[in-house]
């Protein structure tokens, strides 16, 4: 199995220093991952949450592509109905110019109702954007010079989209999926796979099997690394240790359970659903967090990305110490 990191920065208010310290930090973190042998970090883009969560994703990325050589840079994801298609696919290349052509691009449609009603989209818009938006985007990234586009929401005439990215045709393509219909059309369109942290354990593996059948069905090449399945993380040594972390596991049920979508997602509204009851996370002693990797490793996944509450270089020192040689192979 390989291994990085999702989430993001958070910034503190309180003045310039308080703002800029949860960045800092953040940024002192993923350079620790690196030197540790993480693969990459996938970061988050939300608006108007008020808990200062990452908005500006690819801004962050192109700093730590410069504080960073070789860990993975991805975004999980760009909500493209929100943005410019053509001003995405120049700041996006212009990433994978600088840091060498480690770009890993996701992208979304999105899903939270406050959202868009922010940006003023409507969100039974959503598919229909993010479709004309990709397709753009891709042209953007596979013309040969100049090109246009005469769409529903977008019309450009004989532009080019400058820089050309490194990775060619174009840095690859992850989408945010959970129902069967969505992997498979992943799958089908030629997008890699990001899975969320609170899927049960069997349902994760469910997905990761649709994703592989329906390549092998249209004849795409299946590689383990396609698929970024999202887990948090929790090391928890003592008895003290795992009840504080079951109690901040609960947290972030309540936090996204309830935006949660898909199969299996009304447990989480559930007044009576505990944290005893979630083996999403990889949550206790190093034997148990190799033990559920065990699990997930024999249901085919390959690439797990670690979401740690509480961001601590420590926390990853000691999973790459402790666990990852167990299923590192």
């Amino acid at each position: 199995m390989k291994f990085g990191l999702f989430g993001g920065a958070r910034a503190k208010r309180g003045g310039p220093s308080g703002d800029s310290q949860g960045y800092g930090d953040f940024i002192d973190y993923v350079g620790a991952a690196e030197r540790l042998g993480y693969r990459s970090i996938f970061l988050v883009e939300h608006h108007f949450t008020g808990h200062a969560q990452v908005s500006a994703s690819l801004t962050l990325l192109s700093y730590l592509a410069a504080r960073t050589s070789r860990i993975r840079l991805g975004t999980a994801v760009v909500v493209l109905p929100w943005h410019n298609p053509v001003l995405v696919a120049e700041q996006a290349a212009t990433l994978d110019l600088l840091s060498g052509g480690r770009l890993d691009f996701g992208v979304g449609k999105g899903y939270r109702d406050y959202e868009f009603s922010g940006f003023c989209v409507p969100i039974e818009e959503a598919t229909e954007r993010f479709d004309e938006a990709i397709e753009v985007i891709r042209k953007a990234w596979t013309s040969d010079g100049r090109f246009s586009h005469h769409g529903k929401r977008w019309r450009y005439a004989d532009i080019v989209v400058e820089p050309a990215p490194v990775q060619r045709p174009h840095p690859p393509f992850w989408l945010g999926a959970g129902s069967a219909e969505s992997i498979r059309r992943a799958a089908r369109e030629g997008y890699n796979l990001l899975l969320d942290q609170i899927g049960s354990t069997d349902l994760t593996i469910e997905r990761v099997a649709v994703f592989r059948e329906e390549c092998a069905r249209i004849g795409r090449a299946y590689d383990p690394m396609m698929v970024g399945v999202t887990r948090g993380l929790q090391i928890a040594r003592t008895p003290a240790e795992r009840g504080k972390a079951l109690e901040t596991r609960v947290q972030v049920i309540r936090n996204i359970g309830a935006l949660a979508r898909g199969p299996g997602a009304e447990r989480y509204a559930d007044p009576n659903f505990t944290a005893e009851q979630d083996d999403a996370p990889l949550l206790g002693a190093p034997a148990e967090i190799i033990a559920r990797l065990k699990r997930l490793e024999a249901g085919g996944v390959g690439y797990v990305l670690l979401v740690d509450p509480a961001p601590s270089p420590a926390t990853l020192e000691a999973f790459a110490r402790e666990i990852m040689p167990a299923v590192a192979g």
